[in-house]
């Protein structure tokens, strides 16, 4: 459509006669009749069709033609022939916000929520830490060591040599080496026990709760109210 050349229709009886087109110049005859959502078209002159193109179309008019922004298939599929057509026509339009059955018969959708629940799978981590941990450990250790045992013992008498005065007198000292055992401490790492780590899958319910919101009818019946009055 060139919304340049063509403005909204602002009286439909302006339309009655007019030439109908389509998307690629399609012709769609002409204005036949218009009623409240419907522009009735026909064109041919031997094997005549009609066409019922909604109002809620987008359209527009230059006072000569009237466009209306459908492919001609589409009309042809959809919005050609026979009052069920129309019918069909009237339920396609935007305003209509209920549907009509057999006569007499109203059908009025009531829309209801319905809770729908799914899962996804999510990634937590789980963070072990290994750390030395200290205690003190006392053991008893049995440890040696030698000391000197002074006896005095009685000797025979001897005869004294020339210079026995001066063994005597003279100061002599004799080292004698002595064993001792000392503590020696040393640590080694050994391995004591193994942790053993593995997953398993745990099954927990959860109750999930949601307000879903569905329509009801309701009839008022506005004579028996005023006969109340």
């Amino acid at each position: 459509m060139e919304s340049s050349t063509f403005g909204h229709v602002t009286d439909w009886n302006e339309v009655i006669k007019k030439e109908v087109r389509g998307r690629n110049d399609a012709h769609l005859g002409e204005v036949l009749e218009v009623r409240d959502e419907i522009v009735v078209t026909e064109r041919g002159t031997l094997n005549k069709e009609k066409f019922y193109l909604p109002k809620s179309i987008p359209h527009g008019f230059n006072g000569h033609t009237l466009l209306f922004d459908i492919t001609e298939e589409d009309a042809k599929d959809n919005f050609r022939d026979g009052a069920a057509e129309a019918e069909r026509v009237k339920t396609r339009s935007t305003r209509r916000e209920f549907t009509t059955g057999a006569d007499n018969e109203i059908a009025i959708p009531l829309i209801e929520e319905k809770l729908a629940v799914s899962k996804k799978e999510a990634i937590q981590e789980a963070t072990l830490i290994k750390e030395p941990a200290r205690e003190t450990k006392s053991v008893e250790v049995q440890l040696k060591h030698e000391e000197l045992i002074i006896e005095k013992r009685p000797v025979e008498k001897r005869s004294t040599s020339s210079n026995s005065e001066e063994v005597v007198r003279s100061k002599t000292e004799i080292t004698i080496p002595l064993k001792k055992e000392h503590i020696i401490v040393e640590k080694n790492p050994y391995v004591k026990e193994e942790v053993v780590i593995s997953k398993k899958p745990v099954t927990e319910t959860k109750t999930i709760s949601e307000q879903l919101i569905s329509e009801k009818v309701n009839v008022k019946n506005h004579e028996e109210n005023g006969g109340r009055e």
